[in-house]
């Protein structure tokens, strides 16, 4: 459809219509050449999107191009033809999937990104129904790939994708795999024969970490971002690989239904909120618990302004919130655009995604010796955070990314995810471009560099490598770890840079007469680090163990080992079978506690932190066997508010139970504090999972 030639001339022409949007109330003057470039432009984007799921542009410098042209067109209004990507949805279908007419056609929404856009949507509303206000329903505007199902008699017959908005891809197969879609639900109960709905198909943000953590231990490259591995996932041609994505889906729209002989319509279907309310009572993921009725536009800005404060707690991604008339009979008497129904709007939250210049590549050590390639780009505000330093991970990235220093690169920052580079925009290169050149020797040490056979992070071994040792002793030092408070990753650079401290033993015996010498450190600051280092020496065993930094050791797996034995260094005598017998330590695990405990240098370090005062024994004793919460499994999740969570753990263990690292068939209780999130969530779908309040898991334990 596009050659080469045409595909770099047309990103190339995006680019420099962004850099000439006109200011608000501007009006370009060469009209006739802007509309047309844009229309270009925005076809390609559409089937970039939509058939390449390979956008040029990032969101919301689509919707700017889109309102700049749809602005043109209502200004010169000769100037509007019936092929105009304003006229219609969106073009072009994918060959895979044989090709189905929707019943009702999938449009667009309007877009907005300010409360001025919402004001004049309602000011033309309340005009047209001739109310003096509008009861509103608010609901999230989810990230995902669109979707229509059809039921009749109960039975789902056919799912399809949006396609161009009149016809979708056939992919009623992979529909099947996904468990939040009931193959068949009740409408006959509510007297309908047939209906359309429509929704969202999207990945858990923790089921895509997990995925992507995957896939990267499998040395394959990780996934760009939930949006496109739905959108990929419904695509893919064997059923089976679908349902190993975990994907969801979330259903918020009814568009067509026709009743049983005889039926009059129910109650729920004479406004939106009720048929939400509805789909969730039929067994569907609707956004009924998620969305509020409103009246009035103030009310609405109000809730959508809050909605986003707390878009990040959310254990899946939205991009913004939908306002629609609640009422269907007003919907009808506004009607709609052949782009947009006049009766919904959306609002969109700061842009996630930016373009930026990828201007250089820094390799970082880690404190295993991971050699970690960060790119440095020009900083660029991404919802609400300014970028300008970003992981690639490994070498393998930037070469399945194809990265070069200059390229113009789209870069996303999804929640609180650490932001990642999308992909290069390989058709705006110039010829300027240099290859990223990945070190044979350790950028800090200059020690040879190796890659452990079926790994594809590159290594420095040398232990006594400067950053090595600085990222372990951060790491000693950290809440989680020894908790050495005062003692941040600030103070441990410097005193290192100072010569004062050397290695993890060497916290123990600083010289706090130099320190004192040092500007910033007065008698309390000292007096205050003096004391956490002394308090230190007292932490529980799985603390110590855990602050080694053990490769593939975590706290869950740290307690395990701390209650494996009564000092630590009897893991010095452990075998592999010894350690594979142990919970939930599998032979990569045991693997790397024997490479540790191996190393002769490590023993010492060990007997030094000894000498020094610091506790080796373990003082808790063994997991008790026996107990009133004997043979149940626990997990924690949200902020509690009477019991910290390392306490409310320790209760579980000395009571007899155990603790799980995450959700799953085997839990047997959920104890859920404030702002809980994406495990509540999991949790729900599973029937055996009980879930306890704070105060009911304090109850359990007292009876």
């Amino acid at each position: 459809m596009y050659t080469k030639e045409t595909e770099r001339t047309l990103t190339q022409v995006a680019k420099e219509l962004l850099s000439l949007l006109p200011e608000e109330g501007m009006i370009n003057e060469s009209a006739t050449d802007t509309v047309e470039a844009l229309r270009r432009v925005i076809r390609y984007n559409d089937y970039r999107y939509y058939i390449q799921d390979d956008p040029v542009l990032s969101d919301f410098e689509y919707d700017q191009l889109f309102a700049w042209l749809k602005k043109l067109e209502k200004t010169y209004p000769d100037l509007m033809t019936p092929d105009s990507p304003t006229a219609r949805v969106a073009q072009g279908l994918s060959k895979n999937f044989p090709s189905v007419q929707h019943l009702v056609p999938m449009l667009s929404l309007e877009n907005s990104y300010n409360e001025d856009d919402l004001t004049d949507w309602d000011r033309k509303t309340r005009e047209l129904t001739g109310l003096p206000e509008i009861e509103y329903c608010i609901e999230p505007k989810f990230d995902g790939a669109s979707i229509s199902l059809i039921y009749e008699n109960d039975l789902l017959t056919r799912g399809a994708t949006r396609g161009d908005g009149v016809a979708g891809d056939d992919i009623t197969t992979n529909i099947r795999q996904i468990r939040t879609i009931p193959l068949s639900a009740p409408f006959s109960h509510y007297g309908i024969q047939q209906i359309e709905i429509r929704g969202e198909v999207l990945i858990n943000k923790n089921t895509f970490k997990k995925f992507n953590d995957q896939r990267m231990a499998d040395n394959l490259p990780p996934l760009a971002n939930p949006r496109n591995a739905a959108s990929g996932s419904l695509r893919m041609v064997d059923p089976k690989e679908v349902a190993k994505r975990g994907l969801e889906a979330f259903l918020y729209h009814m568009s067509y239904h026709v009743m049983l002989d005889g039926q009059t319509e129910p109650a729920p279907l004479q406004s939106h909120s009720g048929t939400l309310d509805l789909l969730y009572e039929l067994g569907f993921r609707s956004p009924a618990k998620e969305k509020t009725v409103v009246k009035g536009i103030k009310a609405v800005i109000d809730y959508v302004h809050n909605f986003e404060a707390r878009r990040d707690d959310l254990p899946y991604e939205i991009d913004g919130m939908v306002i629609k008339v609640n009422n269907y009979d007003l919907q009808d008497r506004l009607g709609m655009t052949t782009h947009h129904p006049r009766w919904a709007m959306a609002f969109k939250f700061k842009a996630r995604q930016a373009t930026s210049k990828l201007r250089n590549v820094e390799f970082q050590v880690g404190r295993t010796g991971s050699i970690t390639p960060v790119a440095k780009i020009d900083p660029v505000p991404i919802g609400g955070v300014m970028v300008g330093s970003i992981s690639l991970f490994n070498e393998d990235v930037i070469r399945e990314k194809d990265l070069k220093i200059g390229d113009t690169v789209l870069v996303e920052r999804a929640g609180d995810v650490i932001p990642y580079i999308v992909k290069s925009m390989a058709d705006l290169r110039d010829g300027s471009e240099k290859d990223i050149i990945f070190p044979k020797t350790c950028p800090v040490c200059d020690h040879e560099l190796f890659k452990p056979e079926g790994e594809s992070v590159w290594r420095c071994n040398n232990i006594n490598c400067e950053a090595q040792v600085v990222e372990r002793i951060i790491h000693f030092v950290s809440k989680d770890a020894m908790d050495i408070r005062s003692f941040g990753e600030s103070n441990v650079r410097k005193f290192y840079g100072l010569g004062i401290l050397k290695d993890v033993p060497g916290i123990y015996e600083m010289d706090f007469t130099e320190i004192a010498k040092q500007g910033g450190f007065g008698a309390k600051s000292i007096t205050n680090l003096t004391t956490a280092i002394e308090h230190s020496k007292t932490q529980p065993l799985h603390r110590l163990i855990f602050g080694l930094g053990i490769r593939y050791v975590g706290e869950t797996t740290a307690k395990t080992l701390a209650h494996a034995v009564k000092e630590l260094t009897e893991l010095k005598d452990f075998t592999e079978e010894q350690l594979l017998a142990l919970e939930d330590i599998g032979p990569k695990v045991a693997g790397s506690i024997r490479q540790f405990f191996s190393d002769e240098g490590n023993v010492q370090m060990l007997e030094r932190l000894r000498a020094l005062g610091v506790n080796l024994q373990n003082t808790q004793g063994s997991l008790s066997a026996e107990g009133t919460l004997s043979g149940q499994t626990f997990l924690f999740t949200g902020t509690l508010s009477k019991l910290k969570r390392s306490d409310a753990e320790s209760i579980v263990e000395q009571h007899g139970g155990k603790l799980l690292s995450g959700v799953s068939s085997k839990l047997n209780y959920l104890v859920v504090g404030e702002d809980a999130g994406s495990k509540l969530e999991k949790a729900k779908k599973i029937n055996t999972i009980k879930i306890l309040t704070e105060d009911d898991f304090i109850k359990l334990v007292e009876n």
